[in-house]
């Protein structure tokens, strides 16, 4: 995967973590893969939640080894 945009969220609370992926949208063309990396334990529930609404594509999420999880996120076309 090139070109792969990636924020750090991480030590933020609800719901900054979901604001910053959003503006990061915003901001890039359709069908780019961002990466949200963050800590809140809220993020599960509230990226793929976010996600469904604004009809991107929640592509997964991974625990990373400093204890973040990384979310996998593809900008509607």
């Amino acid at each position: 995967m090139d070109n792969i945009t990636e924020i750090d969220a991480r030590d933020l609370l609800c719901p900054l973590p979901v604001l910053r992926l959003r503006k990061a949208l915003a901001r890039t063309t359709p069908g780019a893969v961002l990466h949200l990396l963050a800590t809140d334990p809220a993020a599960e529930i509230d990226v793929p939640h976010f996600c469904a609404e604004q009809g991107h594509d929640f592509l997964g999420s991974t625990p990373t080894s400093d204890g973040a999880t990384r979310y996998r996120v593809k900008a509607k076309a």
